[in-house]
Parts: C-alpha cells; structure tokens; sequence
C-alpha cells in the first residue's frame, strides 16, 4: 500500500546548512520509525540515473549545494533534493523536498512516501508529527490514493490546496479556526500547532466530510498570494 504524509508551507529563507540539519533529522527519524522502509539511499537527479547516497550530513549539504549551482536555480523556488530507500520485502521510501527559499506563488514542501505490504503496520501519525516537529509546515497531512481521489471528485480539492488527509496537521493559526464541536482528536503538538486524527484507512468519506468543515471554517484558506509568510 502506498502512504503519503507531507507538509507546505510558505517562503522562509535559510541557509543551505539549516536545510540539510532538517533533512538529516528528517532521515534519521524514518530510520527511527520504520527501520524496514530504507537500508540503502540512493539520489533520483533530474538528468541521468539515480547514484548511491549516503544519508549523513556531508553528503545531504554537498547535494543541496550542488542543486544551488544549477544554472536554473533559484531562491524563489527553493531548494528541491529527492532520495529513494530501498528496504526489507514489500517496502520502498522515497523522501523529496523543496525548502529554504523566498517563493511568491509556489509552496515549500516536504514528502515522505511509503510503500509497504498491505498488512504492515505503518506508524504514519508518528510520521507525520516527525515532518511537523522537524519542517514547522504550514498544514501537512497522511494520504493514500483512494483519499486523495475522493477529495478532487467529491470536495473539489486541487492540488496545492491546504488539506488534510486521514491524518492531518495545522499550524497555530490554522488550528485556532477548528470547530470546537469537529469529531476528531485532536493532540497539541509542541509549538502549537495540533494533529488531528481523522480517519481510518478505507474510511475516504470521513475525510471529504471533515476537510469540508475545516474549509468553511477557514482552517484551510490558502495563504495570500503572493506570500508573504511561511504559515498562516
């Protein structure tokens, strides 16, 4: 079964050295959470084949540098680097990311895709609180395909939105417009914002419902155009 738990946010400017420090926490909890997801890195580049990666810091910094040197690089996109994991039978974990830039239009983001056996246990609300503590995302969520339809058939979601998924993740400001009567639980997680625990797997109308209350509520009004902010 492919899982996807991600986060966005809005321009925040940093040095390459911050990005990597985010990225290396990154790896380690996934080598944490799900040690059977990734025993071997390897770096997916834009042109040629995937080369062999190391997952420490040296190697994350000399590939974000080497994405800044790109003739076409810009730090109103950000900085974009993508690792797959190959790992136990059944599991693959593919991790991409465009962060440290000042973009007006085109959100940052972080996300982590996992591919495991359909009876594996996947701790994808720990994942999810790992990419939040780590990347301080504007709204983040845990998504499957059968999730992510039902929101473009049935809610008119498109990409880019802020959403949430069977798991989701607001920011401060974001999860101070909650409906205090939404049925969900909701957990405070340091900093302020709050993870909401929404459905189960299979479960795509419980998320449609609860992501279109969280919309008229406005939890998940876009940021303005163009940003200004990294978060809501």
């Amino acid at each position: 079964m492919r899982r996807v738990v991600r986060g966005f946010w809005g321009p925040r400017p940093e040095p390459v050295e911050a990005v990597a420090d985010r990225w290396l926490r990154t790896l380690d909890g996934i080598a944490e959470l799900v040690p059977q997801a990734a025993d071997v890195w390897s770096q997916v580049h834009g042109n040629g084949p995937a080369t062999a990666f190391t997952a420490d810091r040296d190697a994350l910094l000399g590939a974000l540098r080497a994405a800044q040197s790109a003739t076409d690089w810009s730090d109103l996109t950000g900085t974009g680097l993508r690792l797959v994991g190959t790992g136990a039978a059944g599991w693959q974990a593919e991790v991409s990311g465009l962060a440290g830039g000042a973009p007006e239009f085109l959100l940052q983001s972080l996300a982590i895709i996992l591919h495991a056996p359909d009876e594996a246990v996947v701790p994808e609300e720990a994942l999810l609180t790992l990419l939040a503590r780590v990347w301080e995302p504007d709204f983040g969520d845990v998504s499957d395909d059968d999730v992510l339809d039902a929101l473009e058939d049935d809610a008119d979601y498109s990409v880019g939105d802020p959403v949430v998924g069977r798991t989701g993740y607001l920011s401060p400001a974001r999860a101070a417009l909650v409906p205090d009567d939404l049925e969900t639980v909701r957990e405070p997680l340091p900093g302020g914002g709050e993870l909401l625990s929404i459905a189960a797997p299979g479960d795509s109308a419980t998320v449609v419902r609860v992501y279109e209350r969280l919309r008229e509520a406005g939890a998940l009004a876009p940021l303005p155009r163009p940003m200004d902010r990294a978060v809501l």
